[in-house]
């Protein structure tokens, strides 16, 4: 029996991919741009602060309603109701955003020197200012969202990726042709502007006619069905967003450039985890989604492992790739301009407390869209509550145990771990535990095939230790990569026969 037509999939995977690719691309970019003007000075502290802020709502709407929307708007397409079913979650979206953008803008001033208390007067008041720009984006954020969502459960996962580097894009070209004369201002209004584009160019180009009407009556039962389900799993897309706020708020009061150090930590070591986990948990979303809502619990578990193994077999070796080069990428993407030799030793030090987050966090991206297929989000909402106070409870317990801010990505490892077991353990309470041994084999293999890479760059080290930067990058990449590739191919991961089946031999799934 024929379930998912893999030639389509590996056809919109490939694009999404390749899409996804360069938006990470082009956040690195705005980074190295934000590094170059800014460097970790209090304007640069201030403006993440209050980007990070938003970002939360940006994630709660963003996020929230691809997870959402997806499984409820392809059960409507089903009873012949997805425009019906479209056309009420857009209505009362854009009035939801409407007001979560009018209360955000508005009490900016009262709760910016609250929760970040160690910024200084100037700090502050740059913060502040920033924070009502990114919240005067939010209508467009909301609406985009649905629309986006819209696009991913139609398998035109592209289209979204690319109103995202949009944005990206505006944001980066308002700093080249702005910074010099209104400084950090330059990135907000940059991406309200590129908020704004992006919604107009997907309403004008991209959306069928028919699509959805703004017309219709609101419907409450249908909104407040939606609601149920896109409240839980929209306030779990902040948790990451949030622990990120509570991180700031302890490292605001340790100095100037602190906050800058996280981010950009942050931000390079979860590289691989928004191309790899987030595009590999995208593409199986609809799959998982129509699998449940056809009660094929076969299709499901067999989507499920396939992503987890499959996200594993790149993101394990990326990140140790990264780690034997940290020192030297962060040299290479960040140090120049402002950015100095000293911001670059700290940075790398923090990077590395955080490889535990990103590799725990990967992982339970895949089994997240499990959950929320299954509609059962609420799950993973109670699991990402207590992990906001887990978090808050042990960035006091490690900065004050190690006395310095290096606790703080510590803490953010150690949290990422408990979340993933704690969510592990009650997925397999909801899912019976067959066709374990075989992925259980699976990742065995592939850990065995980092091993061997990393022995084989230990063994040429003496060789590539003496070249410069880029070229020693360059070529540790590539040896590392014919290792790895040649032993996965060598122990017959299944997952490589996997991706071949989807981007190469177009099979369908049986």
């Amino acid at each position: 029996m024929r379930f998912v037509d893999v030639k389509n999939l590996g056809l919109a995977g490939l694009l999404f991919i390749l899409a996804t690719l360069f938006l990470k691309i082009s956040g690195l970019i705005r980074d190295m741009v934000f590094a170059f003007y800014f460097g970790t000075s209090i304007e640069a502290d201030a403006y993440t602060i209050a980007f990070t802020f938003t970002n939360i709502v940006i994630l709660f709407l963003n996020t929230g309603m691809k997870n959402a929307l997806v499984p409820t708007y392809m059960n409507a397409l089903e009873n012949r109701r997805g425009a019906y079913h479209l056309s009420q979650v857009m209505r009362s979206t854009a009035i939801v955003s409407l007001v979560i953008s009018a209360l955000g803008a508005a009490f900016a001033p009262l709760y910016i020197p609250f929760i970040y208390y160690g910024l200084d007067e100037k700090g502050t008041d740059i913060a502040v200012f920033v924070t009502i720009i990114f919240f005067s984006s939010i209508v467009a954020v909301g609406m985009n969202a649905v629309l986006e969502a819209y696009f991913d459960a139609n398998h035109r996962f592209a289209i979204s990726v690319v109103s995202q580097i949009l944005v990206m894009a505006s944001s980066i070209t308002a700093a080249v042709f702005f910074a010099s004369t209104i400084g950090v201002y330059s990135l907000a209004f940059g991406y309200l502007a590129g908020t704004i584009l992006s919604l107009l160019l997907k309403m004008l180009f991209f959306v069928p006619k028919g699509t959805y009407s703004l017309r219709w009556k609101f419907d409450r039962k249908e909104i407040r069905s939606f609601y149920l389900i896109f409240i839980p799993v929209a306030v779990t897309a902040m948790i990451g967003q949030i622990n990120l706020t509570v991180d700031h708020a302890f490292a605001s009061p340790y100095g100037k450039g602190i906050v800058n150090y996280i981010t950009f930590a942050k931000n390079l070591v979860h590289f691989p985890q928004a191309i790899i986990a987030v595009t590999i948990g995208t593409m199986i979303f609809p799959m998982l989604s129509k699998a449940q809502t056809s009660n094929n619990k076969k299709l499901f578990k067999m989507g499920l492992q396939r992503g987890i193994s499959t996200m594993s077999l790149i993101l394990f070796p990326a990140l140790a790739g990264m780690v034997w080069l940290m020192p030297g990428i962060i040299e290479a993407i960040y140090q120049r301009g402002a950015f100095t030799k000293e911001a670059t030793e700290a940075t790398t030090t923090v990077a590395y407390y955080y490889i535990g987050s990103v590799l725990f966090f990967s992982l339970q991206t895949v089994l997240n869209k499990g959950f929320y297929a299954m509609n059962k989000g609420q799950v993973i909402f109670r699991i990402g509550i207590l992990s906001i106070l887990l978090n808050g409870i042990c960035n006091y317990i490690f900065t004050n145990m190690m006395d310095s801010y290096m606790g703080i990505p510590l803490a953010s490892s150690f949290v990422a771990f408990i979340y993933f077991i704690a969510s592990y353990y009650l997925f397999t309470k909801l899912m019976d535990k067959s066709n374990q041994k075989e992925l259980m084999m699976d990742l065995s293999k592939i850990l065995l095939s980092v091993l061997f890479m990393l022995i084989v760059l230990w063994c040429i080290r003496p060789l590539t230790a003496s070249l410069p930067n880029l070229v020693e990058i360059a070529a540790v990449s590539a040896a590392g990569a014919a290792a790895y590739i040649g032993a996965v191919f060598m122990l017959r991961v299944s997952a490589v026969t996997f991706l071949i089946s989807v981007f190469i031999k177009r099979k369908s799934i049986e």
